[in-house]
Protein backbone atom coordinates (compact mmCIF):
# COMPACT_ATOMS: atom_id res chain seq x y z
CA UNK A 1 0.00 0.00 0.00
CA UNK A 2 1.69 3.14 -0.96
CA UNK A 3 1.85 5.77 2.11
CA UNK A 4 1.34 9.44 1.14
CA UNK A 5 4.31 12.01 2.59
CA UNK A 6 1.59 13.45 4.60
CA UNK A 7 0.53 10.61 6.72
CA UNK A 8 4.49 9.64 7.00
CA UNK A 9 5.02 13.41 8.20
CA UNK A 10 2.05 13.16 10.50
CA UNK A 11 3.32 9.13 11.97
CA UNK A 12 6.75 11.32 12.80
CA UNK A 13 5.49 14.15 14.99
CA UNK A 14 3.29 11.21 16.52
CA UNK A 15 6.88 9.05 17.00
CA UNK A 16 8.47 12.60 18.22
CA UNK A 17 5.85 13.23 20.83
CA UNK A 18 6.46 10.16 22.45
CA UNK A 19 10.38 10.80 22.32
CA UNK A 20 9.37 13.45 24.25
CA UNK A 21 7.27 11.86 26.58
CA UNK A 22 9.65 9.11 27.00
CA UNK A 23 12.61 11.15 28.35
CA UNK A 24 10.28 13.02 30.31
CA UNK A 25 8.87 9.62 31.91
CA UNK A 26 12.00 8.54 34.02
CA UNK A 27 10.66 11.62 36.29
CA UNK A 28 6.93 10.79 36.28
CA UNK A 29 6.28 7.66 34.57
CA UNK A 30 3.23 7.32 34.82
CA UNK A 31 2.06 10.94 34.59
CA UNK A 32 3.79 11.66 31.05
CA UNK A 33 2.07 8.22 29.92
CA UNK A 34 -1.38 9.38 30.73
CA UNK A 35 -0.59 12.42 28.99
CA UNK A 36 0.92 11.40 26.10
CA UNK A 37 -2.17 8.58 25.40
CA UNK A 38 -4.37 11.36 26.17
CA UNK A 39 -2.56 13.60 23.68
CA UNK A 40 -2.12 10.67 21.09
CA UNK A 41 -5.62 10.08 21.40
CA UNK A 42 -6.58 13.43 20.72
CA UNK A 43 -4.52 13.32 17.37
CA UNK A 44 -5.99 9.92 16.53
CA UNK A 45 -9.67 11.97 17.00
CA UNK A 46 -9.01 14.86 15.11
CA UNK A 47 -7.11 13.27 12.26
CA UNK A 48 -8.58 12.87 8.90
CA UNK A 49 -6.77 10.44 7.81
CA UNK A 50 -8.72 7.73 9.54
CA UNK A 51 -11.11 8.41 6.78
CA UNK A 52 -8.22 7.85 4.14
CA UNK A 53 -7.61 4.54 5.43
CA UNK A 54 -10.62 3.17 6.71
CA UNK A 55 -10.63 0.10 8.75
CA UNK A 56 -6.85 -0.43 8.19
CA UNK A 57 -5.62 2.77 9.86
CA UNK A 58 -5.38 1.48 13.36
CA UNK A 59 -3.09 -1.40 12.18
CA UNK A 60 -1.20 0.73 9.40
CA UNK A 61 -0.89 3.40 12.39
CA UNK A 62 0.55 0.91 14.73
CA UNK A 63 3.34 -0.32 12.46
CA UNK A 64 4.36 3.00 11.80
CA UNK A 65 4.86 3.70 14.91
CA UNK A 66 6.64 0.81 15.51
CA UNK A 67 8.67 1.27 12.62
CA UNK A 68 9.21 5.29 14.29
CA UNK A 69 10.12 3.90 17.47
CA UNK A 70 11.29 0.50 17.84
CA UNK A 71 12.05 0.12 21.34
CA UNK A 72 8.35 1.70 21.95
CA UNK A 73 6.07 -0.26 23.87
CA UNK A 74 2.27 0.05 24.64
CA UNK A 75 1.64 1.50 20.54
CA UNK A 76 -0.21 -2.01 19.38
CA UNK A 77 -3.70 -0.94 17.70
CA UNK A 78 -5.54 -1.52 20.69
CA UNK A 79 -4.02 0.77 23.18
CA UNK A 80 -4.48 3.43 19.80
CA UNK A 81 -7.99 2.43 19.82
CA UNK A 82 -7.95 2.85 23.52
CA UNK A 83 -6.04 6.47 23.64
CA UNK A 84 -8.74 7.75 21.46
CA UNK A 85 -11.55 6.56 24.04
CA UNK A 86 -9.73 8.10 26.84
CA UNK A 87 -9.37 11.38 25.12
CA UNK A 88 -13.34 11.35 24.02
CA UNK A 89 -14.09 10.42 27.84
CA UNK A 90 -12.13 13.23 29.36
CA UNK A 91 -11.79 16.09 27.11
CA UNK A 92 -14.27 17.98 28.38
CA UNK A 93 -13.03 18.14 31.70
CA UNK A 94 -9.25 16.88 31.20
CA UNK A 95 -7.52 20.20 32.64
CA UNK A 96 -9.80 19.82 35.58
CA UNK A 97 -8.75 15.83 36.69
CA UNK A 98 -5.93 15.71 35.05
CA UNK A 99 -4.54 15.71 38.28
CA UNK A 100 -6.43 12.42 39.45
CA UNK A 101 -6.38 10.78 36.15
CA UNK A 102 -2.44 10.96 35.86
CA UNK A 103 -2.59 8.94 39.35
CA UNK A 104 -4.16 5.83 37.99
CA UNK A 105 -2.42 3.79 35.70
CA UNK A 106 -2.82 2.86 32.27
CA UNK A 107 -4.56 -0.79 32.59
CA UNK A 108 -6.59 0.56 35.31
CA UNK A 109 -7.79 3.19 32.78
CA UNK A 110 -8.37 0.48 29.98
CA UNK A 111 -10.79 -1.62 32.44
CA UNK A 112 -12.51 1.43 33.29
CA UNK A 113 -13.53 2.85 29.71
CA UNK A 114 -14.47 -0.84 28.86
CA UNK A 115 -16.91 -1.05 32.11
CA UNK A 116 -17.91 2.73 32.28
CA UNK A 117 -20.42 4.16 29.70
CA UNK A 118 -20.98 7.57 31.84
CA UNK A 119 -18.30 10.17 32.63
CA UNK A 120 -19.70 10.35 36.28
CA UNK A 121 -18.66 6.51 36.78
CA UNK A 122 -15.62 6.77 35.41
CA UNK A 123 -14.74 9.57 38.05
CA UNK A 124 -15.90 7.68 40.73
CA UNK A 125 -13.66 4.30 40.10
CA UNK A 126 -10.57 6.71 39.34
CA UNK A 127 -11.25 8.35 42.55
CA UNK A 128 -11.48 4.72 44.35
CA UNK A 129 -8.70 3.44 42.58
CA UNK A 130 -6.57 6.50 43.65
CA UNK A 131 -7.65 6.41 47.87
CA UNK A 132 -7.95 2.68 47.84
CA UNK A 133 -4.81 2.03 45.86
CA UNK A 134 -6.54 -0.93 44.35
CA UNK A 135 -5.27 -3.47 41.78
CA UNK A 136 -6.89 -4.41 38.44
CA UNK A 137 -8.34 -7.35 39.96
CA UNK A 138 -9.84 -5.09 43.17
CA UNK A 139 -10.95 -2.23 40.78
CA UNK A 140 -12.67 -4.65 38.44
CA UNK A 141 -14.27 -7.10 41.25
CA UNK A 142 -16.00 -3.04 42.41
CA UNK A 143 -17.01 -2.39 39.21
CA UNK A 144 -18.86 -5.86 38.75
CA UNK A 145 -20.55 -5.40 42.36
CA UNK A 146 -21.90 -1.81 40.83
CA UNK A 147 -20.08 -0.41 43.72
CA UNK A 148 -21.03 3.27 41.91
CA UNK A 149 -24.52 2.44 41.33
CA UNK A 150 -25.19 0.87 45.24
CA UNK A 151 -23.52 4.75 46.26
CA UNK A 152 -25.78 7.37 44.35
CA UNK A 153 -29.23 6.93 46.28
CA UNK A 154 -27.54 6.14 50.26
CA UNK A 155 -28.86 7.81 53.02
CA UNK A 156 -26.78 9.76 55.21
CA UNK A 157 -25.60 13.07 56.87
CA UNK A 158 -22.02 12.72 56.33
CA UNK A 159 -21.77 15.76 54.49
CA UNK A 160 -22.62 17.25 57.35
CA UNK A 161 -21.24 15.46 60.62
CA UNK A 162 -18.08 14.65 59.10
CA UNK A 163 -15.07 16.92 57.13
CA UNK A 164 -14.34 16.33 53.48
CA UNK A 165 -11.60 13.78 53.90
CA UNK A 166 -13.82 11.44 55.93
CA UNK A 167 -16.96 12.23 54.23
CA UNK A 168 -15.27 10.81 51.28
CA UNK A 169 -14.18 7.59 53.05
CA UNK A 170 -17.51 7.16 54.85
CA UNK A 171 -19.20 7.29 51.40
CA UNK A 172 -16.84 4.29 50.23
CA UNK A 173 -18.39 2.22 52.85
CA UNK A 174 -22.09 3.09 52.65
CA UNK A 175 -23.68 0.86 49.77
CA UNK A 176 -27.39 0.33 48.95
CA UNK A 177 -27.90 -1.98 49.19
CA UNK A 178 -25.37 -4.08 51.08
CA UNK A 179 -25.03 -7.52 48.81
CA UNK A 180 -25.07 -10.20 51.24
CA UNK A 181 -25.19 -12.44 48.52
CA UNK A 182 -22.36 -14.98 50.11
CA UNK A 183 -24.76 -16.09 52.61
CA UNK A 184 -26.86 -18.93 52.36
CA UNK A 185 -29.51 -18.68 54.81
CA UNK A 186 -33.55 -20.20 55.64
CA UNK A 187 -36.11 -18.44 54.43
CA UNK A 188 -37.32 -17.54 57.84
CA UNK A 189 -34.68 -16.27 59.54
CA UNK A 190 -34.29 -13.95 62.65
CA UNK A 191 -31.98 -11.31 63.47
CA UNK A 192 -29.53 -13.42 65.71
CA UNK A 193 -29.36 -16.04 62.42
CA UNK A 194 -28.50 -13.38 60.53
CA UNK A 195 -25.90 -11.66 62.35
CA UNK A 196 -24.07 -15.05 63.12
CA UNK A 197 -24.19 -15.79 59.74
CA UNK A 198 -22.47 -12.50 58.49
CA UNK A 199 -19.65 -12.92 61.42
CA UNK A 200 -19.20 -17.32 59.80
CA UNK A 201 -18.66 -15.16 56.98
CA UNK A 202 -16.43 -12.14 58.47
CA UNK A 203 -14.27 -12.10 55.29
CA UNK A 204 -16.61 -11.56 52.75
CA UNK A 205 -18.49 -9.14 54.99
CA UNK A 206 -15.26 -7.25 55.42
CA UNK A 207 -14.84 -7.39 51.18
CA UNK A 208 -18.28 -5.55 51.08
CA UNK A 209 -17.90 -2.88 53.34
CA UNK A 210 -14.90 -1.86 51.15
CA UNK A 211 -10.50 -1.68 51.91
CA UNK A 212 -9.51 -1.19 55.44
CA UNK A 213 -11.87 -2.87 57.60
CA UNK A 214 -11.11 -4.49 61.18
CA UNK A 215 -13.44 -6.51 62.84
CA UNK A 216 -13.77 -5.77 66.84
CA UNK A 217 -16.60 -8.16 67.87
CA UNK A 218 -19.94 -8.70 67.58
CA UNK A 219 -22.69 -8.02 70.58
CA UNK A 220 -19.98 -5.65 72.13
CA UNK A 221 -20.65 -4.80 75.30
CA UNK A 222 -20.73 -0.79 76.12
CA UNK A 223 -21.73 0.75 79.46
CA UNK A 224 -22.49 4.51 79.49
CA UNK A 225 -23.46 5.33 82.69
CA UNK A 226 -25.47 2.69 84.36
CA UNK A 227 -26.77 1.36 81.33
CA UNK A 228 -25.25 -1.14 79.35
CA UNK A 229 -26.27 -2.24 75.92
CA UNK A 230 -24.92 -4.30 73.19
CA UNK A 231 -24.22 -3.13 69.45
CA UNK A 232 -24.59 -5.81 66.77
CA UNK A 233 -21.37 -5.41 64.65
CA UNK A 234 -18.46 -3.03 65.49
CA UNK A 235 -15.59 -2.37 63.03
CA UNK A 236 -12.46 -0.24 62.90
CA UNK A 237 -12.09 1.74 59.83
CA UNK A 238 -8.00 1.80 59.38
CA UNK A 239 -8.09 4.67 56.35
CA UNK A 240 -11.02 7.37 58.45
CA UNK A 241 -9.70 6.14 61.79
CA UNK A 242 -13.21 5.44 63.61
CA UNK A 243 -15.16 2.86 64.84
CA UNK A 244 -17.91 1.78 62.36
CA UNK A 245 -20.59 0.35 64.08
CA UNK A 246 -23.57 -1.41 61.94
CA UNK A 247 -26.96 -2.56 64.06
CA UNK A 248 -28.57 -5.14 61.76
CA UNK A 249 -33.06 -5.23 61.10
CA UNK A 250 -34.30 -7.98 59.43
CA UNK A 251 -37.61 -6.31 59.12
CA UNK A 252 -38.72 -2.48 58.01
CA UNK A 253 -36.95 0.64 59.29
CA UNK A 254 -38.55 2.18 62.27
CA UNK A 255 -37.88 5.33 63.85
CA UNK A 256 -37.15 3.58 67.20
CA UNK A 257 -34.24 1.97 65.56
CA UNK A 258 -32.16 5.16 64.72
CA UNK A 259 -32.65 5.43 68.65
CA UNK A 260 -30.63 2.30 69.32
CA UNK A 261 -28.03 3.09 66.77
CA UNK A 262 -27.10 6.84 68.31
CA UNK A 263 -27.08 5.58 71.81
CA UNK A 264 -24.04 2.85 70.45
CA UNK A 265 -22.18 5.63 68.33
CA UNK A 266 -22.65 8.46 71.41
CA UNK A 267 -21.79 5.50 73.86
CA UNK A 268 -18.50 4.09 71.26
CA UNK A 269 -17.54 7.70 71.33
CA UNK A 270 -17.42 8.25 74.83
CA UNK A 271 -15.87 4.90 76.28
CA UNK A 272 -13.76 3.75 73.42
CA UNK A 273 -12.69 6.76 70.98
CA UNK A 274 -9.00 7.47 71.42
CA UNK A 275 -7.48 10.88 71.56
CA UNK A 276 -6.58 10.14 67.83
CA UNK A 277 -9.68 8.56 66.92
CA UNK A 278 -12.09 10.60 64.63
CA UNK A 279 -16.20 10.39 64.91
CA UNK A 280 -17.80 7.18 65.31
CA UNK A 281 -20.03 6.04 62.37
CA UNK A 282 -23.41 4.44 62.72
CA UNK A 283 -24.90 2.64 60.13
CA UNK A 284 -28.54 1.07 60.31
CA UNK A 285 -28.65 -1.98 57.52
CA UNK A 286 -32.50 -3.02 57.06
CA UNK A 287 -34.78 -5.73 55.04
CA UNK A 288 -36.40 -2.42 53.42
CA UNK A 289 -37.31 1.32 54.09
CA UNK A 290 -39.58 4.61 53.29
CA UNK A 291 -36.84 6.87 51.78
CA UNK A 292 -38.52 9.50 52.87
CA UNK A 293 -39.15 8.89 56.47
CA UNK A 294 -35.44 7.77 56.58
CA UNK A 295 -33.78 10.61 55.42
CA UNK A 296 -36.05 13.05 57.68
CA UNK A 297 -34.76 11.32 60.95
CA UNK A 298 -31.57 10.96 59.47
CA UNK A 299 -31.43 14.99 59.65
CA UNK A 300 -32.74 15.03 62.95
CA UNK A 301 -29.21 13.83 64.12
CA UNK A 302 -25.77 15.05 64.89
CA UNK A 303 -23.88 11.56 64.58
CA UNK A 304 -22.28 10.69 61.78
CA UNK A 305 -24.99 7.88 61.06
CA UNK A 306 -26.53 6.06 57.61
CA UNK A 307 -29.20 3.86 56.74
CA UNK A 308 -29.03 1.09 53.71
CA UNK A 309 -31.09 -1.80 52.66
CA UNK A 310 -29.95 -5.47 52.15
CA UNK A 311 -30.06 -8.19 49.57
CA UNK A 312 -29.93 -11.84 50.58
CA UNK A 313 -30.20 -14.12 47.21
CA UNK A 314 -29.79 -17.53 48.67
CA UNK A 315 -32.69 -18.55 50.68
CA UNK A 316 -33.17 -22.30 51.70
CA UNK A 317 -36.86 -23.24 52.37
CA UNK A 318 -37.58 -23.96 55.67
CA UNK A 319 -38.85 -27.60 54.43
CA UNK A 320 -34.87 -28.21 53.52
CA UNK A 321 -33.61 -26.84 56.21
CA UNK A 322 -33.91 -29.79 58.44
CA UNK A 323 -32.26 -32.02 56.03
CA UNK A 324 -29.17 -30.33 54.84
CA UNK A 325 -25.75 -31.35 56.82
CA UNK A 326 -24.21 -29.41 58.82
CA UNK A 327 -20.12 -28.77 58.63
CA UNK A 328 -19.86 -30.67 61.74
CA UNK A 329 -21.50 -33.76 59.71
CA UNK A 330 -19.65 -33.32 56.91
CA UNK A 331 -16.25 -33.39 59.03
CA UNK A 332 -17.43 -36.58 61.07
CA UNK A 333 -18.36 -38.20 58.12
CA UNK A 334 -14.87 -37.43 56.74
CA UNK A 335 -13.02 -39.15 59.81
CA UNK A 336 -15.09 -42.73 59.00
Amino acid sequence: MLIDTKFQNWVESLSQNYKKAQIKAAIHVNSELIKFYYELGEEIAKTSFKASYGNKFYDLLSAELKKAIPNAKGLNHQNLRYAEKFYTMYKKIFPQVVGELVLVPWGHHRIIIDKCKTIEKCLFYIKTTVKNNLSRYDLESRILANVYERSQNTINNFTKQLSSIDEGIANQIMKDPYEFDFLTIRENYNEKELKDELTKHIESFLLELGNGFAYVGKEVRLILGYTEMYCDLLFYSIKAHCYVVIEIKTGEFKPEHMGQLIGYTAAIDATLKGEYDNKTIGILVCRNKDNTLAQHIINGTNLPVGISEYQLSNLIPDKYKSSLPTIEDLEKGEDK
